[in-house]
């Protein structure tokens, strides 16, 4: 089984009226995808944001729980936060799992709609189950991640759906299903 990677994409994504923005990075988003990714065993989780003022933001709520009183209150936050970093772009994160093991990670996306290149979650897992090569599942904020960057991706996971039409889960939502059928027990 090869490592698991998640990066939450802030910027290239679309907001409501489909035009292409950088959206903020919000404390529940850390904290919550921190946990996932430390209950599922996650190799890490990357925070991508190209403006520096909000990964600044991020590092100041992050070492709260990481020094001092908050990591004292709560060890398992502690931990969790061990997890995430920080980067500019998905081009730094790229360069840092190729530097960690040898290869780029395999792209897989995440998204509302069905695209060519869809996979379904029993054959991603298993994938992740057979293959040694490392993967980065990338989540998009806001509504989704921009076109470009969904065709540059090896594969796409399918859409959760429910038994309606609605269909805009929040992406802390999105990556707790995903991550209990990609890794769940």
């Amino acid at each position: 089984m090869g490592d698991l990677y998640l990066a939450l994409i802030h910027a290239p994504v679309y907001n409501k009226n489909m035009q292409i923005v950088a959206t903020s990075i919000t404390n529940l988003d850390i904290h919550d995808i921190a946990r996932c990714a430390a209950t599922f065993g996650l190799k890490r989780y990357y925070v991508v944001h190209p403006v520096e003022t909000q990964r600044s933001l991020a590092q100041r709520i992050m070492a709260f729980w990481q020094e001092g009183f908050g990591a004292e209150y709560n060890p398992d936050r502690q931990q969790a936060f061990a997890r995430v970093r920080l980067a500019v772009d998905l081009q730094e994160v790229l360069e840092e799992i190729k530097q960690e093991q040898g290869h780029y990670p395999a792209l897989v996306a995440t998204d509302a709609r069905k695209y060519s290149n869809t996979i379904s979650y029993t054959a991603m897992r298993a994938r992740l189950d057979q293959e040694e090569s490392p993967v980065l599942l990338l989540f998009g904020t806001g509504w989704g991640l921009a076109r470009e960057l969904m065709e540059s991706t090896d594969f796409i996971l399918e859409p959760i759906y429910g038994p309606g039409e609605y269909n805009h889960l929040s992406v802390r939502s999105a990556v707790a299903i995903i991550l209990d059928r990609l890794r769940g027990h």
